[in-house]
């Protein structure tokens, strides 16, 4: 039985006005425990609308969405925070700048309790904190009391997936999250990404413009166009294809537009 499923899902911005969009067409999406599925599209694709969906950012217009057989469709954005993580292309979106690294990381293993800044105060807890920093093999640990907003957009990233990972959400949104660092240092995330989400087993999907990422990880990926899922790749059909062949598949589905 799937673990996540998205029926019917229909999205349109600005109805009946010249600025009419048709963000999702009838998303029909089966997500199995323990999928990791990569996501890739041109501009407007869908993409991040597809995960404001699921997130709960804005209302359906049609379709429902269940998660371990609950039906979510109507659940509120800060309700699906207790089982559902996001990290954002965009490190200051991520973390609050101005607290500290305790305070963050304690916001964040208090997901979906009571919202407490005393949970970094607690001795053991800063324990917990330095040692789950420790294993990320940054030396982040040494930051534990420096605030995030002084941090490199990379140490935010690992901070940021560290904090979304830390409770093993039900599912997790990697959100073009290594779009705005260096080469070096997206290598260094997506293999922290990917280390994570093998480690505790979770159900991740994740947005890409890398064509060579959306190859290499993950066990299926979806293309997008025009907002809808218009290629489901299997983990067979993705070792098969290169980044050439994507692209070619991209260019024709823009060429048949025009």
């Amino acid at each position: 039985m799937a673990f996540i499923e998205l029926k019917n899902i229909n999205k349109t911005f600005f109805p009946n006005t010249n600025r009419e969009h048709y963000a999702l067409k009838n998303i029909n999406l089966v997500i199995n425990k323990g999928d990791f599925i990569t996501i890739i599209g041109g501009n407007g694709a869908g993409k991040s609308t597809l995960f404001n969906a699921i997130s709960g950012v804005f209302p359906l217009d049609s379709g429902t969405i269940t998660i371990d057989e609950k039906d979510i469709s109507s659940t509120k954005e800060f309700e699906r925070a207790k089982y559902i993580s996001r990290v954002f292309q965009n490190p200051l979106d991520n973390t609050a700048p101005r607290m500290t690294v305790a305070e963050n990381m304690a916001l964040a293993f208090n997901r979906g309790g009571k919202r407490t800044l005393k949970f970094s105060k607690n001795k053991e807890n800063l324990i917990l904190f330095e040692n789950l920093l420790k294993n990320l093999n940054l030396g982040l640990e040494q930051k534990i009391n420096t605030e995030m907003g002084v941090l490199s957009g990379g140490q935010r990233q690992a901070i940021a997936l560290l904090m979304a990972t830390m409770k093993a959400p039900q599912l997790i949104l990697l959100d073009e999250h290594t779009a705005a660092l260096d080469p070096k240092t997206q290598k260094k995330i997506m293999a922290l990404s990917e280390e994570k989400i093998k480690e505790k087993n979770l159900t991740a999907l994740m947005i890409t413009h890398n064509l060579q990422d959306a190859l290499t990880y993950g066990n299926r990926m979806l293309l997008l166009h025009q907002g809808e899922i218009v290629r489901d790749f299997s983990e067979e059909e993705k070792k098969k294809l290169s980044v050439t062949d994507l692209y070619k598949i991209m260019v024709e589905l823009d060429e048949k537009d025009n």
